[in-house]
């Protein structure tokens, strides 16, 4: 569970600000989207090397 503490006299809209980075830096929606469903860990293994691979074509076409 995250906790924002307000700071007395703080625009909540900078609170809100500051919790949504939160939110985003720890990754929070992404393991809830992740557990909504269960991925067998083939299937994560074949996604992870389908991404480098991708990534790996990216950078061989700068160069």
């Amino acid at each position: 569970m995250l906790i924002i503490s307000v700071k007395e006299g703080e625009n909540i809209d900078r609170a809100l600000k500051r919790f949504k980075r939160k939110v985003r830096d720890t990754k929070l929606i992404n393991n809830l989207r992740d557990q909504k469903q269960f991925t067998k860990k083939s299937v994560k293994r074949r996604k992870k090397i389908e991404k480098a691979v991708y990534k790996q074509t990216l950078q061989n076409k700068e160069e």
